[in-house]
């Protein structure tokens, strides 16, 4: 397995980079955060002009119809910049299971986002462990009723679209395309600016037309969340590779007593166990979602060890980095914070580390 980029991935890499380093430097970022608008639309449009928001997009969109490493490239760069952009919500919840199971009617949304005249989002949670499915989906004449609760859904009242999750009366398991006005939307808390609802499906009627792929069988829904995972945990590494480089710098040039704080062996040890934490989210991000896009059976279980990592070992290692910076760690006028955040928000999403644990275990057990 190399783990090393070709050559279009790393001018993807390079791209984002440059871009997400204009759009959401620290005084842009302290700007947004001051507006209280939901997400950054000059950094949005940024992304969409350098082509980035159509790389995963088939080309019958306008897209580049790339995979899972290349939306990974991206959405660890947005990570690393901490970018308030609805790049996750758009691409991974949304584009990735439309692209690859849409009709083509349904395929003919993603042509706004090439351009970031639209977003979209997905249903990825509801209360209980990550993945489960509650809502229900019956036959209506020539259409179906939705019921049933969604959470932590991001950008769900700007979104064109929400794809939710629901069982199907008499078959399995389908994606429909909702479109927001027709579910009743709550705020939630959300650890960073990115906006999260509670979106509640009752009695929601919608046509045919809006099952994803126009099948009930579990093959839209296994995209969505693998999708949903593997861009969760991307972000994730850029999140802890961000706090990891802050910390170097703190500690490269904070003194005590007359030396820096990176002399001090006590701090050595606790800064090589962040990038302990970072490496070895990096290896299972990286390992899942290059199997992902062989289409390898192993891919849902290495992504499930990376969300693992990304809820537990990396948010301790978040709060390591916030003990090695002292009080200006917690200061909302220095980065780190919203490193904090992110990691935090990244762990939620993904149901914690417990329920990870108790999903591989799933997995294994299904294999024995």
């Amino acid at each position: 397995m190399d783990f090393n980029l070709d050559e279009t991935q790393q001018e993807i890499k390079g791209l984002a980079a440059g871009v997400l380093g204009r759009e959401a430097a620290q005084e842009r970022l302290e700007a947004f955060e001051k507006s209280g608008a939901p997400y950054d639309e000059a950094a949005w449009k940024a992304l969409a002009q350098a082509g980035l928001l159509g790389v995963v997009l088939p080309e019958d969109a306008g897209g580049a119809g790339l995979g899972p490493v290349e939306l990974a490239v991206i959405l660890r760069e947005v990570g690393l910049h901490v970018a308030p952009v609805p790049v996750y919500a758009s691409l991974a919840l949304a584009a990735v299971p439309i692209g690859a199971h849409g009709t083509a009617e349904q395929r003919a949304l993603l042509a706004p986002l090439t351009e970031g005249a639209t977003i979209l989002t997905g249903a990825y949670r509801e209360v209980g462990p990550a993945g489960a499915i509650a809502a229900t989906a019956r036959r209506d004449g020539d259409g179906y009723v939705l019921d049933g609760v969604k959470t932590f859904v991001p950008y769900a009242r700007e979104a064109s679209r929400i794809l939710v999750p629901v069982r199907v009366e008499g078959a399995g398991v389908g994606v429909f395309l909702v479109e927001p006005a027709a579910a009743t939307i709550t705020a939630q808390p959300s650890a960073t600016s990115e906006p999260l609802s509670r979106v509640a499906l009752d009695g929601v009627r919608v046509g045919a037309g809006a099952l994803l792929g126009g099948a009930a069988d579990g093959a839209a829904w296994d995209t969505f969340r693998r999708s949903a995972v593997a861009g969760a945990v991307a972000i994730s590494s850029g999140v802890i590779e961000g706090a990891l480089e802050l910390t170097k710098e703190y500690t490269r040039t904070r003194e005590q007593f007359d030396r820096a704080l990176a002399q001090f062996q006590a701090v050595t040890m606790q800064i090589s166990d962040v990038y302990i934490a970072k490496r070895a989210l990096d290896v299972a991000v990286w390992s899942g979602v290059w199997r992902l896009a062989q289409g390898a059976g192993d891919a849902e279980e290495l992504l499930t060890i990376a969300a693992y990592n990304a809820c537990d070992p990396v948010v301790k290692a978040l709060y390591t980095c916030q003990h090695l910076h002292g009080g200006i760690g917690l200061d909302v006028t220095y980065p780190l914070h919203r490193y904090f955040a992110w990691g935090k928000h990244c762990g939620h999403l993904l149901g914690g580390a417990e329920d990870r644990l108790d999903a591989l275990g799933a997995l294994i057990a299904q294999e024995a």
